[in-house]
């Protein structure tokens, strides 16, 4: 039997990342909710200019979450306060529900990465880490979701596992979470364990939503890329979360757009694995 969620906002089922190379698709299938990369949202003089196809999904009365890459609530340092109001902007432009980063750190000492590093799962590192979230809660108008990342290694001799971190966090902060189920699945399959009982572990009462994507598997290691299918190993996590939580799913695509038949077919495959209702129908008239 599922949960509901606390003090989550509401989204509808099953969602999309807008991109602008599918942005004309999106814009007829009308999802339950999308995700922007807050980071190509241009904002100038304190203002954000999103693309006018993302304000007419807002207008329209459909959830648009700015979702950050670039924030690095993870590092040791404090976050800039430039990037929070950078995330408050498109927040405020697009009256979003939530607004969503990464539990990742991705610059230290001036230096950075081009990309979200792990965080050490000590309890110096959820120190920093809680105190991030606190400053940028601070700052924005809406709720911050944080998500589990995708990572091929992990940092020796930590003092907690994924679960307990991720426990002690939300108890410490109430943050909410953004659970990617795909990244359970690479982890997991790049780390020789069991997806299932990985995802079982893991603390759902403040899931705001899940995160669903397919990736490449070149025999050693499972990459999280988003460019390929929703593979079925996801899927079922999709029913095993759904199953303890009624949280909505989002299908994230970040290259190699598939035709639009196909793209309805893995958005349907979602529904289907979390139990809900399909939302192609009538872009299907259209496209297909």
């Amino acid at each position: 039997m599922s949960v509901a969620c606390r003090n989550v906002p509401a989204l509808g089922d099953v969602g999309i990342g807008w991109r602008r190379e599918i942005a004309g698709v999106i814009g007829d299938l009308r999802p339950g909710f999308c995700e922007v990369i807050a980071e190509s949202v241009p904002v100038r003089r304190g203002r954000a200019r999103p693309h006018s196809a993302l304000t007419e999904l807002a207008r329209a009365g459909v959830p648009v979450v700015p979702h950050g890459v670039a924030l690095s609530l993870g590092g040791a340092e404090p976050v800039q306060r430039k990037r929070i109001q950078h995330l408050a902007a498109c927040a405020e432009a697009l009256n979003a529900p939530v607004v969503s980063e990464h539990i990742a750190f991705v610059r230290a000492g001036g230096i950075e990465a081009g990309h979200l590093l792990p965080v050490p799962r000590t309890r110096e590192a959820l120190d920093a880490l809680a105190a991030n979230i606190e400053r940028t809660r601070h700052e924005l108008p809406v709720p911050l979701a944080v998500e589990n990342i995708a990572a091929f290694v992990e940092w020796p001799e930590s003092d907690l596992t994924e679960s307990e971190f991720l426990c002690e966090l939300v108890e410490r902060t109430g943050v909410l979470l953004v659970l990617d189920v795909a990244n359970v699945y690479a982890n997991a399959r790049n780390r020789g364990r069991d997806p299932q009982r990985e995802l079982a572990r893991l603390p759902v009462a403040q899931v705001a939503y899940s995160h669903v994507a397919g990736g490449h598997d070149d025999g050693d290691f499972y990459h999280d890329t988003h460019t390929a299918r929703t593979p079925q190993e996801v899927l079922d996590l999709v029913t095993a979360l759904r199953q303890r939580v009624d949280t909505p799913f989002m299908l994230e695509r970040d290259g190699r757009y598939p035709p639009a038949a196909e793209l309805f077919d893995e958005l349907d495959a979602i529904a289907a694995a979390s139990g809900t209702a399909s939302i192609t129908a009538s872009a299907r008239e259209v496209w297909v």
